[in-house]
């Protein structure tokens, strides 16, 4: 095996474990942080995935996992804080 391409794994692996810790570690204030990491871990988890010369599956979790799952939770976000942001505004008006 080319050396070049064990230490290519050997980072994309310790770059996955990292994005993931950072992900669960991140406080609730972060959340917008977590989703940007969550995307990042999802194409990390593709490249791994051919790699492992399974490219259906890199195909699926580019598409899935990073592209619309992202996407989904980009979109609850933002509807949540629009949501916290009626709430606060009905507080002070009463």
């Amino acid at each position: 095996m080319n050396p070049w391409l064990w230490a290519f794994d050997v980072v994309l692996l310790l770059t996955l474990v990292w994005v993931a810790w950072r992900v669960l570690a991140g406080r609730e204030a972060e959340l917008f942080r977590a989703v940007v990491l969550f995307i990042a871990f999802g194409l990390l988890l593709a490249v791994a995935w051919v790699r492992l010369k399974a490219p259906d599956i890199a195909l699926a979790e580019a598409a899935i996992g990073a592209g619309v799952t992202g996407a989904l939770l980009l979109v609850t976000l933002g509807r949540l804080k629009a949501s916290a942001r009626d709430e606060s505004g009905q507080e002070t008006d009463s």
